[in-house]
């Protein structure tokens, strides 16, 4: 795939970091209309019950009144970063990595947030230094109905995203609940580290 389409997602899900691996151009749509209960706002991570969700919240507008997904404000009247955080270290303080990219993440989750898009923009650029990924990124100019590049932006959808075969790799808590699939992009980072590019680009996902 030379160039494809997607929403900006918050800590984005592996498949859709193993699009952007395949790739050398991506165009972020940009001029959609926000919508509840996707990766848009949520990751989600391996905890030692199973799935944690991490959701950030945000805040809605009148009852009935749709709003851009790049005007959708974040809610902080509660230390949802600092939860995350926490969470995060809970998980993978014990995982082969986690101490290698926590200086350069932390930072997202102590540093005050207010736009939705602008926030995830700013992880998708951090996250792909640290996977060492080199890619174009444009930002759309207009709600693309009919895009002449590839669309990938159902890959927003959480459960869009689960018609895909992954192959399997050590995950810290495996133990506790076997191996759960197409998590947060971080949980490869933090189980695979440097090799987690290499696993990107090596699943053979048909788009």
């Amino acid at each position: 795939m030379t160039e494809i389409l997607l929403h900006p997602a918050y800590f984005p899900s592996i498949v859709q970091m193993a699009a952007v691996a395949r790739c050398k151009k991506v165009v972020f749509e940009v001029e959609d209309n926000y919508q509840k209960q996707s990766y848009r706002n949520r990751a989600y991570i391996a905890h030692a019950n199973g799935l944690l969700l991490l959701n950030t919240p945000i805040k809605h507008t009148k009852k009935g009144i749709r709003q851009q997904t790049k005007s959708v404000k974040i809610e902080n009247d509660f230390p949802w970063q600092s939860h995350h955080w926490k969470s995060l270290e809970s998980a993978y303080r014990t995982s082969p990595y986690f101490e290698f990219y926590e200086d350069d993440l932390v930072s997202l989750f102590k540093t005050p947030v207010h736009n939705l898009m602008d926030h995830n923009l700013n992880i998708f650029t951090i996250l792909c230094e640290l996977l060492q990924i080199e890619v174009e990124v444009e930002l759309s100019r207009e709600y693309m109905k009919e895009p002449l590049i590839k669309d990938l932006r159902y890959l927003i959808d959480v459960k869009k995203s689960k018609n895909f075969t992954f192959t399997p790799y050590t995950q810290v808590l495996e133990a506790n609940h076997g191996f759960l699939p197409n998590l947060s992009v971080l949980d490869l980072l933090f189980n695979e580290g440097t090799n987690a590019l290499s696993y990107l680009e090596e699943q053979n996902f048909i788009f």
